[in-house]
């Protein structure tokens, strides 16, 4: 939970908290782009099945459900949209934190200016 309840100061964002999420969500981007590049190999990779038309047919399919069609595109696909929430969510936390920053200057003359 990035956030709680303070007595009589309403709530508090608990920026380590958003800060480890964000390196989290860093780890699992860094994981799924390994996911596409496995992918893409598969999608390459002609599976040794024999040269009877069924086989050849089979082997065929394989490759089409790896492509960029298939497992490639999907994977490829949440690693945009991982990427674009793990931008989003930094941008997020940088900008509370230089608000935070400057709110506390302002009103404690403690804290750093940005």
């Amino acid at each position: 939970m990035a956030a709680r309840k303070a007595s009589h100061h309403g709530f508090e964002l608990l920026t380590d908290e958003l800060v480890g999420q964000v390196r989290a969500l860093t780890d699992i981007g860094d994981q799924t782009g390994d996911l596409v590049s496995s992918a893409g190999r598969l999608a390459e990779h002609r599976p040794l099945l024999g040269t009877a038309p069924p086989a050849m047919h089979l082997a065929a399919r394989l490759r089409e459900a790896a492509g960029p069609a298939g497992l490639t595109g999907e994977v490829s696909a949440a690693d945009a949209e991982l990427a674009s929430y793990h931008r989003a969510l930094r941008a997020t936390v940088d900008r509370y934190q230089d608000g935070d920053g400057a709110a506390a200057l302002r009103f404690t003359g403690e804290g750093t200016a940005t």
